[in-house]
């Protein structure tokens, strides 16, 4: 869990934003007190609309299923004493979903971590949907950077292709 006050954090992440994108684009977090962990979701809005949110019940419930619909498929049964075998089914299941863009709030929190702590060089090529949608927000990426973005994100996840069209949008680069 990322551990600086989240105020702090999202002007961090306010300042990175480029300038024709800063008075659209903002970062919420909302933590629900009566939940078990008191995690909630994590959202960006785009013109104050929820663009991306990043829910841990729905993404732990989606791990949940996903965990033993790996067990059903490899015929593995459930035994609560073989914790390194439940923890390597955890974390594939929660792989999984990453990949599928179902995130959860620490999610958001790690990723958020990982790119103001990383050059943007590496960020951009980043395998992390969360990291890339903030890489392409970025100020420090520009127009030609784009452009050549532009021409290879046909495959990416679909949060990745609208953050990439509105930061187009927004610089005047035409979208492929």
């Amino acid at each position: 869990m990322y551990s600086p006050k989240w105020s702090k954090v999202k002007k961090q992440l306010k300042s990175f934003t480029c300038d024709s994108l800063k008075d659209r684009i903002d970062f919420h977090i909302i933590n629900y007190r009566k939940a078990h962990d008191q995690l909630g979701r994590a959202v960006i809005t785009v013109d104050k609309k929820e663009i991306f949110s990043m829910c841990t019940i729905i993404a732990e419930r989606e791990m949940n299923r996903k965990e033993w619909n790996i067990r059903e498929e490899q015929n593995v049964k459930y035994d609560i004493y073989d914790h390194k075998h439940n923890l390597e089914m955890g974390l594939q299941a929660h792989e999984m979903i990453k990949e599928e863009g179902i995130l959860a709030q620490y999610d958001f929190f790690d990723a958020v971590e990982e790119y103001l702590s990383s050059p943007i060089d590496t960020s951009i090529k980043s395998t992390d949907i969360i990291i890339k949608v903030l890489s392409l927000i970025d100020r420090r990426v520009g127009k030609r950077t784009l452009k050549k973005l532009n021409e290879s994100f046909e495959t990416e996840h679909e949060g990745i292709r609208y953050f990439l069209k509105l930061r187009c949008d927004a610089e005047g680069i035409r979208f492929s």
